[in-house]
């Protein structure tokens, strides 16, 4: 009996007839053979039709097909090691289910913003098919790993009263007579969750009005943000370390493949993410950002790399510092000026913050951003007062000081930097479907 299946699971159905149900990816011919690369979501097989087999009719009808129409393929699955799957499919017969006029994206070069232009059709390629599966595995990684480690989904609204990580990078919008903003972080209603569940964590979109046109920046963006109640700094840097590892190891072991043939990355350098990552102060980065400064002889790299104490690092400091290392490294006790208002000051050295950020090899930046919190009461409101933010907005996040206030720490993984770094991409619209960047907000 002639079973329906999808190609990632035509393996089960070996020397069995089945049909396919999906679009014509491309097709080249010969006098007497269509050799037909189709698709179903699940993957790529080729299909063979002979002349002989399917008759003049069916065989010039068969000819007639463009890119990208939808199709239906009947076949007896044999296998074959020179495919890529291993298997193709003998056909017996292709029905033509919808016609595909004048697709946009051919097989040649096409630019960016042509294919940003056609970011609904462009999906359907092999490379960024590659990249969003893999997308899909962080993603699953993500939640397996908090869900197996204890921690609680508590979702952080998306329309907030108050900005989180400054106000000069806030979406407003009207809210029933009030301005409401869109959420650029999770982490303080985290807070909350975390001190009436212990290990909380929320997963969804956020949102920066950042006026920035880098390949590392998109305006909306998923993050995923655990906080931990009776957790320090170092506890912090710990948990951060273990989850990366596992995921990395999760993407390598399901998507070598992929990595390898569709996205052509070279994975040498992902199978060296092993604990322990290098950890150092923001002064001992800031010494070695110095010295590879004075350096160098070229005058563009020494002005990009000029910095004072005090500076965050930008996007030129993170990459040549990572230069150094063959895994991500942990750079903690940034300055405490230009760190968000609810990073706890370094008791033992109250010019630092209890902060830390991963930055990934390979010139990827910045992936994580964490520390612990602020939870003296009084500290809080200072710090509030000093970053100019109103007060009654924040009232219940100082309720949190207020009753049974306890140390506690997270931090907030970026998804598309972390998929942009796995699949060793050069620019992170590629690993979400649809960016949203300071030029485009369409399709």
């Amino acid at each position: 009996m002639m079973s329906t299946t999808r190609i990632s699971e035509i393996a089960g159905s070996l020397g069995q007839e089945v049909t396919l149900r999906g679009w014509l990816y491309n097709m080249r011919s010969s006098k007497k053979l269509h050799f037909l690369q189709i698709r179903d979501g699940s993957g790529i097989i080729q299909g063979i039709l002979s002349l002989q087999d399917a008759g003049p009719e069916l065989f010039a009808a068969i000819g007639a097909l463009t890119q990208e129409s939808a199709i239906e393929a009947v076949g007896k699955v044999v296998s074959d090691p020179r495919s890529p799957g291993g298997f193709e499919l003998h056909l017996k017969d292709v029905r033509r289910v919808s016609p595909s006029v004048d697709y946009p994206i051919s097989p040649k070069e096409h630019g960016d913003a042509f294919l940003m232009d056609h970011r609904h059709l462009w999906l359907r390629s092999k490379r960024q098919h590659a990249i969003l599966k893999i997308r899909h595995t962080i993603i699953k990684g993500i939640r397996d790993y908090f869900d197996e480690h204890g921690f609680v989904l508590v979702d952080s609204p998306i329309l907030t009263p108050n900005a989180c990580e400054g106000t000069t990078t806030l979406f407003g919008t009207e809210y029933f007579g009030q301005t409401a903003y869109l959420s650029q972080s999770g982490q303080l209603y985290q807070e909350a969750a975390a001190m009436a569940f212990g290990k909380t964590y929320c997963f969804g979109p956020t949102f920066r009005a950042e006026k920035s046109k880098t390949r590392r920046h998109l305006t909306e963006f998923w993050m995923v943000e655990p906080e931990v109640a009776y957790m320090d700094l170092e506890g912090d840097m710990d948990l951060i370390e273990d989850f990366l590892c596992s995921l990395v190891e999760r993407v390598l072991n399901k998507h070598e493949r992929d990595l390898k043939e569709s996205l052509e990355r070279d994975i040498e350098p992902l199978k060296r993410v092993q604990k322990p990552f290098p950890r150092m102060s923001y002064d001992d980065a800031l010494k070695m950002i110095v010295q590879i400064r004075d350096a160098t002889t070229d005058a563009e790299t020494k002005a990009a790399l000029a910095i004072e104490w005090g500076m965050d690092f930008g996007s030129p400091h993170e990459t040549e510092l990572t230069k150094k290392f063959d895994r991500p490294i942990m750079v903690h006790g940034y300055p405490y000026e230009v760190k968000a208002f609810y990073m706890k000051r370094d008791p033992n050295n109250p010019k630092v913050a209890r902060c830390v950020d991963v930055l990934a090899p390979e010139g990827y930046g910045e992936i994580i951003g964490g520390g612990q919190r602020e939870d003296d009461l009084q500290i809080l409101e200072a710090a509030l007062a000093k970053h100019e933010l109103p007060k009654a907005p924040f009232e219940w996040f100082l309720d949190l000081r207020r009753y049974g206030s306890v140390p506690h720490a997270g931090f907030g993984l970026g998804v598309e930097r972390t998929v942009a770094w796995l699949c060793g991409l050069h620019h992170v619209r590629e690993t979400i479907p649809f960016a949203r960047t300071m030029d485009r907000l369409s399709p």
